[in-house]
């Protein structure tokens, strides 16, 4: 017998809905007419075991005890699931062959394998369990999915990731929570301080950028802006660059600080003739923005609609298991496996079918047209996300639709022209001085038909002014110009933005900018980041539940409680740095790259010397804040648990 096991009911469905019929349904489980059976988790089956079960001393919270480092992990099954579990383990022993259909992912690889482990099979059953990668819940992928299945065991280094990453964030959380926890009850904070390997960091960043925004002093500074004409008549504006001269004048940024400079340069020019002294017109392609991965598909929904992360992902999650127009939505892949291309038409004629609004741009593409997109090499367990062929769909509520017609546009955007424009540049020499003017203009649009903006949104205004309205004819080196008039540009400096759901999500997934250790930004790409795909939108939401940040309109600012916290830790703890150099190690060994125990060794050794750093750190700025936690139940008791340790 074979045995199907899925992440969840509504894949396990998906899977049995093209096997073998009839179909006889039991509890927990579906028999297949050929005898082979689907049955499914809900989600993790099994949790790490709380300290209390490697020692009941470890019950209450005692700095003593620090740091908990179990020599051998535990696995507990979860109180909720355990029915199902049963069903699971029985099954799992009677089966002859077991196939891991888990979401594409790491954490769908380990949450299988860890019930397959924990159920004690043999070797050889481990050895010969297969994998079906499933990221499309429409009949006929599930079925090419089913007839392309691979060994299990090519995705060891996947599960082995996740396997560290959970433990990595049960020894970090469960130590460093009952640290501060303990240490700010004694300076009489009531309630949890809750730190996380990249909860505490992220609302770092907030904390950081909250600060800079209130200590921020704005400074005067002056810019010259002058209307040149040709012998021929056209008007250009340019802008004067200051000179080497004028640097005791001008600030770290080369901003010019005195104003009777730019009203002497502004004296001199007006009304005199220059002469052209470069002009460049190149020609620029641009090709289409790759299709979105989970993360993308947020930054853009927030930019463009105000949606939150965990908005955003609840709502792809449906657009995925239950109208099943979206490809699996969990994902950190942009690019899309080559033998996808072959169904370009089909997809672009569900799309037509499903939004209407889309007809247009669809009847635009060519399917011929391969971009980037189309990469075997970079697509491992799981693709971008795209719609899938699936052309009817019950009514779709007004968020689903909004994000159904992003998906879509980014996937239609693969199949038009690139977008076409000129970068010029003209330098002037007038009276000496330099004065440059730069401009783009567009040839042809391109992909940028399928472009949704929000007219709301300043940089989308901003986007549009970088071009040109008018034409500029083509100029030569010596051409004559007259400065008609000299305009002085009195600015101010002006202090970062505040956080919102859309940067904060980008801080996430680039945080290589925010990385102070010029010896950790050297190892990191600039697309790393620290949390996961399916964990982003819950670090986030965590943050407000503990209090640690608020919302002012669709600002993310981080409250007292939480600032308090930033600021009484060691800057190691609420930096970035360190996760984000961690992370990349995780990375590495789903990428065979690194071993499991070339992380966890020099993990736990740091962990170890930031227990014995904090364990001096008073939070004084918290006494009398925050509420004490009631646990009424030991499954709330160990969700609440769970939720700290990230």
């Amino acid at each position: 017998m074979i045995l199907y096991i899925a992440e969840k009911p509504s894949l396990a469905r998906a899977v049995a809905d093209v096997l073998p019929k009839p179909h006889q349904k039991g509890e927990g489980f579906i028999k297949l007419g050929n005898g082979d059976i689907v049955s499914w988790c809900i989600g993790h089956l099994l949790e790490q075991a709380q300290p209390e079960a490697y020692d009941p001393l470890y019950k209450k919270w005692d700095i003593a005890h620090l740091p908990i480092v179990p020599s051998q992990w535990k696995l507990e099954v979860k109180p909720k699931t355990k029915k199902q579990f049963s069903v699971l383990k029985k099954l799992i022993k009677q089966a002859k062959v077991l196939v891991n259909v888990g979401d594409p992912d790491r954490e769908g690889q380990l949450l299988i394998d860890e019930v397959i482990n924990f159920c004690g099979v043999s070797k050889a059953k481990i050895a010969s369990t297969q994998r079906c990668l499933i990221s499309d819940l429409n009949p006929s992928s599930v079925k090419k999915s089913l007839a392309n299945l691979r060994s299990n065991t090519d995705f060891i280094p996947l599960a082995t990731s996740a396997l560290a990453r959970a433990r990595a964030d049960w020894l970090y959380g469960i130590n460093m929570t009952r640290l501060c926890t303990v240490q700010g009850q004694k300076s009489g904070f009531k309630g949890v301080l809750s730190i996380g390997r990249v909860q505490t960091p992220l609302l770092g960043l907030v904390v950081k950028r909250d600060l800079e925004i209130e200590n921020f002093i704005s400074k005067p500074f002056y810019e010259l802006e002058v209307n040149l004409k040709t012998e021929q008549g056209f008007a250009f504006k340019a802008k004067w660059k200051p000179s080497e001269a004028c640097q005791p004048y001008m600030d770290e940024e080369n901003r010019v600080l005195s104003r009777k400079l730019v009203e002497n340069v502004a004296s001199r020019v007006k009304n005199k003739t220059g002469r052209i002294d470069s002009f460049s017109n190149k020609p620029k392609k641009q090709a289409p923005p790759l299709p979105y991965n989970l993360s993308a598909l947020q930054i853009d929904a927030a930019k463009l609609f105000g949606l939150s992360a965990k908005q955003v992902l609840d709502t792809c999650q449906s657009l995925y298991e239950k109208h099943k127009l979206i490809t699996y939505p969990r994902s950190d892949n942009r690019y899309l496996p080559a033998d996808h291309f072959n169904e370009a038409s089909q997809v672009i004629s569900a799309i037509s079918s499903v939004d209407n609004n889309l007809t247009n741009i669809a009847g635009a593409t060519d399917t011929h047209k391969k971009s980037k997109a189309w990469n075997d090499k970079k697509v491992d367990a799981h693709h971008a996300i795209i719609p899938t062929k699936k052309k009817s769909s019950t009514a779709l509520s007004a968020t689903e639709s909004k994000l159904y017609n992003l998906v879509s546009r980014q996937y239609l955007m693969q199949f038009l022209p690139s977008f076409d424009y000129r970068q010029i540049q003209v330098n002037s020499i007038i009276e000496g001085g330099l004065f440059i003017a730069k401009r783009k203009e567009v040839i042809a649009e391109g992909w940028k038909i399928a472009l949704l903006k929000n007219p709301k949104n300043k940089e989308s205004e901003k986007e549009d002014n970088d071009f040109s309205k008018d034409k500029m004819p083509t100029l030569k080196i010596g051409d004559s110009v007259t400065c008609t008039d000299a305009c002085i540009l009195d600015k101010n400096t002006t202090p970062p933005k505040r956080f919102n759901d859309a940067s904060l999500l980008s801080a996430m997934t680039g945080i290589s900018r925010y990385v102070t250790d010029p010896e950790i930004r050297k190892i990191l790409r600039d697309t790393d980041g620290i949390g996961t795909e399916a964990t982003r939108a819950g670090i986030i939401e965590l943050l407000f539940k503990r209090s640690f940040l608020t919302r002012h309109g669709k600002e993310i600012r981080s409250t007292d409680i939480g600032r308090q916290l930033i600021q009484t830790l060691p800057e190691c703890v609420a930096a970035p740095d360190m996760t984000a150099q961690w992370e990349s190690q995780l990375e590495g060994i789903s990428q065979r790259e690194l071993r499991y125990e070339n992380f966890m060794t020099p993990m736990i050794k740091t962990l170890s010397g930031l227990i014995g750093e904090v364990g001096h750190v008073r939070f004084d700025g918290l006494a009398g804040k925050g509420s004490p936690v009631k646990f009424k139940r030991k499954s709330s008791a160990n969700k609440s648990r769970r939720r700290i340790s990230k």
